[in-house]
C-alpha cells in the first residue's frame, strides 16, 4: 500500500464527507426556500465526490475495504478531516462562513490536482470542480450580500469569520504525506494554495464590508494526523449509527 497516498485520498474523501453529513442536518431548516435546497444540493455534491476519493483511497489501502466502510466503520482517530468541517452548524452565518472558507480552499485545490500526475486523482478532481465552481460562487455572493447587509447581519457574519479563523490554517501544512506526493509530481503543495486563497477571501471580505482577521493570528491543528474536536465524535456516533449496529443490513 502507498501510504501517502493513501492518507491524501482519505483526506480529501473525509473533508467532503463530514461537511456534507454536516449540511444534510439543515434539510428544511434553511432560512428561505431556495436556501433551503440549495444546502441539501451542495451536501448531495460532496457525498458524491466523498465516494470517489472513499473508493480510490480503498483501492489503494488494498484490505479489502470500500468506500462505505471507509466512511462507516473507522473510528475517530482515522479520520483526517480538517477540524473546520467538523464546527457545529451555529446560526446561519457560521454554516456559511464555514462553507465559504472551505469551498475556496476546495477550488483552489482541485484546480491544482486536475493537473495531477496521478490520473484517478486528476479524473476527480477534473468532475468534481464543475459543481465546486457553483459553491464558490454561491458562497461568495452570500457572503457580500449579509455582511453588507443590516447591522445584525453584519455583525454575526463578522463574528462567525472570527470565530472559525484558527481552523484554517492546516489547509495549508506541507507535512510529510504533502512533500512526498509533491516531490512526485501527484500534487501541488498546500503551502502553494495559500495565497490564492487569501487573496480570494480577501476580495470577497473587502467587498462584503468585512475585516480580515489577523493574518498571523495563532492556529488549531492536528487533525490531520487524527486529533479531532469532541464535535467529530457526536458527528460520527449520529452517521456510523445504523450500519454498525445492523452490520449485515441490506437495502
Amino acid at each position: 500500500m502507498n501510504e501517502q497516498k493513501y492518507a491524501f485520498l482519505t483526506r480529501m474523501g473525509d473533508n467532503v464527507l463530514i461537511l456534507s453529513q454536516q449540511l444534510s442536518k439543515l434539510c428544511g431548516k434553511g432560512p428561505a426556500l431556495e436556501e433551503d435546497m440549495a444546502l441539501a444540493n451542495v451536501a448531495l455534491d460532496l457525498i458524491g465526490q466523498a465516494r470517489l476519493w472513499l473508493d480510490y483511497a480503498a483501492e489503494v489501502e488494498g484490505a479489502g475495504r470500500d468506500e462505505d466502510k471507509l466512511a462507516f466503520l473507522r473510528d475517530a482517530h482515522e479520520f483526517h478531516n480538517f477540524l473546520l468541517v467538523e464546527q457545529p452548524n451555529g446560526n446561519y452565518a457560521d454554516t456559511l462562513m464555514r462553507q465559504f472558507f472551505f469551498d475556496t480552499w476546495h477550488y483552489f485545490r482541485l484546480q491544482s490536482l486536475s493537473g495531477s500526475t496521478d490520473a484517478r486523482i486528476a479524473e476527480i478532481a477534473q468532475k468534481s470542480i464543475k459543481e465546486v465552481m457553483y459553491h464558490i460562487r454561491r458562497t461568495g455572493d452570500l457572503i457580500v450580500r449579509l455582511g453588507d447587509g443590516t447591522e445584525e447581519s453584519h455583525r454575526k457574519v463578522q463574528d462567525a469569520a472570527d470565530d472559525l479563523w484558527m481552523y484554517t490554517g492546516e489547509m495549508f501544512d506541507d507535512d510529510q504525506v504533502e512533500q512526498a506526493l509533491a516531490s512526485e509530481g501527484v500534487i501541488l503543495p498546500a503551502s502553494s494554495l495559500r495565497a490564492p486563497w487569501l487573496d480570494h477571501v480577501s476580495r470577497i471580505f473587502a467587498e462584503a464590508t468585512l475585516t480580515m482577521p489577523p493574518l498571523d493570528a495563532w492556529m488549531q491543528q492536528g487533525a490531520l494526523h487524527g486529533r479531532h474536536t469532541e464535535q467529530l465524535g457526536y458527528i460520527l456516533a449520529e452517521m456510523q449509527y445504523l450500519p454498525r449496529a445492523y452490520p449485515a443490513a441490506q437495502w
